[in-house]
């Protein structure tokens, strides 16, 4: 029976002792999920997916203060790679979840919390870009443009001017290191990428969003914006929007071109982006008048579902059920390095 036990938990200590940053992608795909699906109508499955990603997001948190505690030099060395601004997205992306559900005051908690990890993550992981980056060079601009959407969104439902300007300056920051991003961006990792090349769609998509919420978040009582200023918003939007689904087909067509269908934790920063896109196409059709949006909308959310399903029984196949005499794939080994 103690050898047992010790085979059961072994794969469990291996999967928790070397699991990168980018692991928090996995709650990022979740929380989009879970939003994808209540803007479609699915609210139980939205709620179970909701349920899913808080989990994991605790997890992640009480082993973020256990490494910041006990282990400084692996936090330190963690926190300047793009993947430690998962901490700051999948943040954002639960809050605005949960401001769907009317939670207010947990929604401003959360936005509290991402935009105090938000700046010293970022100023420390734009130090260290350099040219040939995967696709995780784009997580800067990704979670600039969460906080965008969780600030627009509780701008429109606690009627406050100050958060929806401050989303408009994050917003437009947010497309400043998006640009300056894709200088930094190794156009190979299109056919080469293990999974996170999808960000450089997704940013894209998170910032259509953004767009959308802060257009939403106008009204007559707050009147955040004059004719031109929404025009210009609008134009933005759909604009972000097409870019991104340029991105998606080009994207859809490498990996068909070149498989690539051996499980990477990178691949969950896969899963967020095809979440992420099919909630940028439905509020972005909500909002701007587009109604033959949302069915387009609809099929890209089980899209990202099934491939959430599809990464889900990967990873759990990777760490629960290995192979006699293996361990964790050598590429989240060399993950955790960088």
């Amino acid at each position: 029976m103690p050898a047992t036990t010790t085979t059961l938990a072994s794969p469990l200590q291996t999967w928790w002792s070397t699991r990168p940053p980018a692991a928090g992608a996995a709650v990022m795909a979740t929380g989009i999920i879970s939003v994808a699906l209540h803007q479609t109508g699915y609210e139980s499955l939205s709620r179970i997916a909701l349920a899913l990603g808080c989990a994991a997001w605790l997890a992640l948190a009480a082993d973020f203060g256990a490494r910041l505690l006990w282990d400084r030099p692996r936090w330190l060395k963690e926190a300047a790679t793009p993947a430690a601004l998962t901490a700051v997205a999948a943040t954002t992306v639960l809050g605005t979840r949960f401001s769907a559900l009317g939670w207010q005051t947990l929604a401003m908690a959360l936005l509290a919390l991402a935009a105090l990890l938000w700046p010293g993550l970022l100023v420390d992981v734009v130090r260290h870009w350099h040219r040939d980056m995967p696709g995780a060079v784009f997580l800067g601009c990704v979670a600039t443009q969460g906080l965008a959407v969780l600030a627009a969104t509780l701008a429109a439902t606690e009627t406050a001017a100050w958060l929806a300007h401050t989303a408009l300056v994050l917003f437009w920051l947010g497309l400043l290191l998006y640009a300056v991003a894709l200088t930094r961006f190794d156009l190979r990792q299109v056919t080469r990428g293990a999974g996170d090349h999808w960000v450089a769609g997704g940013a894209l998509a998170i910032s259509a969003l953004a767009g959308s919420k802060l257009l939403a978040a106008d009204s007559a009582r707050l009147y955040l914006w004059n004719d031109d200023d929404y025009s210009a918003l609008r134009t933005m939007t759909v604009g972000l929007l097409i870019l991104d689904l340029a991105w998606y087909a080009v994207l859809l067509a490498a990996e068909i071109g070149r498989p690539r269908p051996h499980y990477d934790v990178r691949r969950w920063a896969t899963v967020f982006p095809l979440g992420m896109t099919a909630a940028a196409a439905l509020s972005v059709g909500t909002v701007v008048d587009v109604s033959w949006l949302a069915p387009p909308g609809e099929v890209l959310t089980w899209i990202a579902v099934a491939v959430w399903l599809a990464v889900a029984a990967g990873a759990a196949w990777t760490y629960l059920a290995p192979r006699p005499g293996t361990g964790p794939p050598a590429d989240v080994t060399s993950t955790a390095r960088r």
